[in-house]
């Protein structure tokens, strides 16, 4: 059959194509590519991990440790703020007088009926609790469990070495045992993670 000049010249285009050198790639920058886009799934995996908490935890901080002079960023590791008794930006010896956490960050497998319970603690350098915040909770018998501020105050000026134990020296709520259980077995949990990654043993009060 003949062939028209449409075929000849689309024969001679895919010919040149074929023809055409293949252009070498530059391992070392593929493989820089491939390391930092790797390195980019790696943080945002580990940020989707953590349980989000409150961005603004200020105002809890501040009553936690009413009469401290500054706070340090959530960060380390575990992730913590450091509390401090004078202005670290004025003073670059300034004492860090405590710690503060959430408890979902050092046991965020630790689940109420419902999900986890956000509570913010504050711990001294001694391992006694200044107090506890619940910011948030999504329990069904929430109102009258974990929210109520006579749950919080029960931990002021605990030691980690006490029990926390539901029916002991933690009071009991009928119809709520799971997430009063949940939330003290957090606040217990994480500090004393929180007391064997910071706290000098023999400075904890017994």
């Amino acid at each position: 059959m003949q062939r028209t000049l449409v075929n000849i010249r689309f024969d001679e285009i895919v010919e040149g194509l074929n023809n055409r050198p293949v252009p070498r790639v530059n391992k070392t920058r593929t493989a820089a590519a491939f390391a930092i886009a790797l390195c980019a799934g790696a943080a945002v995996v580990v940020t989707a991990q953590r349980i989000i908490t409150n961005p603004q935890p200020e105002a809890h901080l501040k009553r936690l440790f009413p009469a401290a002079a500054a706070f340090s960023p959530l960060g380390g590791t575990p992730l913590h703020f450091k509390v401090y008794g004078a202005d670290p930006k004025a003073n670059a010896a300034a004492p860090v007088v405590g710690l503060a956490f959430w408890t979902t960050d050092l046991v965020p497998r630790e689940q109420g009926y419902h999900g986890p319970i956000h509570v913010l603690v504050g711990m001294d350098m001694t391992g006694v609790l200044t107090g506890v915040v619940v910011d948030y909770d999504s329990e069904p018998y929430g109102y009258f469990s974990v929210q109520p501020p006579a749950f919080a105050a029960q931990f002021k000026g605990k030691s980690i070495r006490d029990p926390f134990r539901v029916g002991g020296d933690i009071d009991a709520v009928s119809r709520a045992s799971l997430t009063i259980g949940s939330a003290t077995r957090a606040i217990r949990d994480s500090s004393r993670a929180m007391a064997k990654a910071f706290l000098n043993p023999d400075a904890v009060k017994k």
